[in-house]
């Protein structure tokens, strides 16, 4: 399997689509529109990488991500601001505890799944922002283990959260309710279907597959869900500086990742054969 670039989208400057100081979180909706969250705002992007729409966000965006109906989550410190699809702001959901710093976002049949990386944890609240329960906590180190200052995780279509967990080197799988089912990963230094260094992955997305990035040296890589690697999507194209490189998956199998340091998102298709 393998992948190759097809486009650029963003980078650093004032022009719209591109990014001042910040590219912290990529999504997908249901029709291939890309949303960034980056600096203080939350930008649209259409199929081709034009600019659709551009809002402000009260804070400085950590996370984005779009439910089924369209409307629009975005993770901050201490809070997660929610709009309509276009950009209108509907509801704010705040809470000194529970929402640290909200650095990925999700959705589970029940509710929205909110990664706070202040408390190295993933909260589960119903639609209506009510909290019920609290995922990844009940290890010994009472967490993830997140040098890097992000949780991160996605979920398949199955409703089960696969969560980067770096200081372990994998990728593991929860329930909603919390219960530990499995992981993928192992840590090898030179072997690509490993993890090295001292905390990867970063950061995870899941559509047919498991996609995943890392940092030092920055890379993309997919595996299949026992574990298999399929392809390192990409390595050369990103600033070796970058870290927590948020990647996001389009239903054509189109990979986004978010360079941080360039501020640009770098997109990538499989190669047919």
């Amino acid at each position: 399997m393998e992948y190759r670039q097809i486009q650029v989208i963003g980078g650093k400057g004032g022009a719209p689509g591109q990014f001042a100081t910040s590219l912290r979180g990529l999504a997908v909706d249901a029709h291939g529109q890309l949303y960034a969250a980056g600096d203080s705002g939350i930008t649209v992007f259409d199929k081709a990488g034009t600019v659709k729409r551009r809002w402000t966000t009260a804070r400085p965006v950590l996370s984005v991500a779009v439910a089924g109906d369209g409307t629009v989550y975005a993770g901050q410190l201490r809070q997660i601001e929610i709009f309509d699809g276009a950009g209108k702001l509907v509801d704010t959901w705040r809470d000194e505890a529970l929402l640290g710093r909200v650095t990925s976002i999700g959705f589970v049949k029940d509710g929205v799944l909110a990664g706070d990386a202040a408390d190295r944890a993933i909260r589960h609240f119903d639609r209506h922002g009510k909290f019920l329960n609290t995922i990844g906590k009940n290890n010994p180190v009472n967490g993830f283990l997140i040098p890097n200052g992000v949780v991160d995780f996605a979920v398949d279509a199955k409703g089960v959260i696969h969560a980067a967990n770096p200081g372990k080197h994998r990728v593991e799988r929860y329930l909603p309710t919390g219960e530990l089912l499995g992981h993928i990963g192992r840590f090898h230094g030179t072997d690509p279907a490993g993890f090295g260094g001292c905390c990867n992955p970063t950061n995870v997305a899941v559509r047919d597959r498991i996609y995943v990035t890392e940092k030092a040296g920055p890379r993309a890589k997919v595996y299949d869900f026992e574990g298999n690697l399929m392809a390192v999507i990409a390595s050369a194209p990103f600033d070796p500086n970058c870290k927590n490189m948020s990647v996001a998956v389009n239903a054509r199998g189109v990979v986004y990742v978010a360079d941080t340091v360039k501020l640009a998102i770098f997109v990538f298709e499989p190669v047919t054969v």
